[in-house]
């Protein structure tokens, strides 16, 4: 039986020591290179992610950059007619009183339809704001996402992610992307409409197609809203207004009255004054109340002698047989 030396002994327990660390030391070595290359596969994703969303995002903005300036454009056409239409009327003074009531209801029909134009503009900016602080947000989040790498654990068992104790990856979690789909805002704890009265702005826009859709049933009911919700927005002006226009071509005229009394009583600065004051003698006129139809459209020709309602309303007295001012 050979003989060891004593070097020999200790060679052989020093190989045996090397061999146990290697056998017990590759498994764990090779499970966290794996985390390691998982982590970093992960963060190349959400970056990958991540441009998409901003590319997809600088598109959208393209788009409705394009719309607001169309809108803009479409805006200052509509002004720009009904300067002309007035313009005309002012060098026809002399024409008869059914192309008076004709070019009239024309530059009606414009105001109206460039109520609509401003309302749909409002809409389009606020969305292209929504979508502008979403990508601000999200350029945030993308500067303070780890680097491909970072926060790499050791072979001697540190830190195996950067991320805090229980939370999870972005692209792990299994939860959908909640970016807002284009054309509508992202939803914000500050702009969540009240479950029984929506924004003052949106419940008119939706009254005002109505309208222009002449489904007058169904706007009367949103124009009321918006009066009974906000009756200090001068919104509500405008909608006493048109509310007093679904009575008056239903004619209703003694309620067209009471509604054309609110614009001119409680909302004295709105741009719907000389209109309701000369629907209003009209309406008086068709109640056979006449002499509170002339007092109504003298009053109008005195407050706003340069309008085209004061125009219609002195053809109107004219016809009649009636001064424009009362006699002393």
């Amino acid at each position: 039986m050979p003989q060891f030396t004593k070097p020999s002994k200790t060679l052989a327990i020093a190989a045996a020591i090397l061999f146990a660390a290697a056998t017990l030391s590759t498994p764990r070595a090779f499970a966290v290179s794996k985390e390691i290359i998982q982590l970093q596969v992960q963060v190349q994703q959400l970056q990958d992610a991540v441009a998409r969303l901003q590319q997809s995002n600088d598109e959208r903005m393209g788009v409705l950059k394009d719309l607001v300036q169309q809108s803009a454009d479409s805006v200052n056409k509509m002004s720009s007619s009904v300067g002309d239409i007035q313009l005309q009327i002012k060098n026809e003074q002399g024409a008869e009183n059914g192309k008076i009531d004709q070019l009239s209801g024309q530059i009606q029909s414009l105001n109206d339809s460039l109520d609509e134009l401003k309302a749909r503009l409002d809409k389009i900016q606020k969305t292209l704001q929504d979508v502008q602080s979403q990508q601000q947000s999200m350029s945030a989040n993308m500067q303070s996402a780890p680097a491909a790498g970072a926060g790499q654990p050791d072979a001697g068992g540190g830190n195996q992610s950067a991320l805090p104790p229980g939370s999870e990856s972005p692209l792990t979690s299994g939860q959908p992307s909640t970016a807002a789909p284009m054309g509508q805002p992202g939803n914000t704890a500050s702009a969540a409409p009240s479950p029984s009265a929506p924004p003052a702005d949106d419940l008119y826009r939706s009254a005002l197609g109505d309208y222009m859709a002449a489904k007058y049933k169904l706007a009367a009911s949103e124009f009321s809203e918006v009066i009974k919700s906000y009756p200090d927005n001068p919104l509500s002006g405008n909608s006493y207004y048109y509310r007093a226009e679904i009575d008056y071509r239903a004619g209703h005229y003694a309620d067209a009255v009471k509604s054309y009394d609110a614009v001119i009583n409680n909302y004295p600065a709105s741009n719907k004054v000389p209109v309701s004051r000369l629907h209003k003698g009209q309406a008086l006129l068709a109640l056979k109340q006449r002499d509170a139809g002339i007092r109504e459209l003298r009053t109008l020709i005195q407050r706003f002698p340069n309008s085209p309602e004061a125009m219609q309303a002195r053809s109107r007295l004219s016809g009649m047989g009636v001064t424009v001012t009362a006699r002393r």
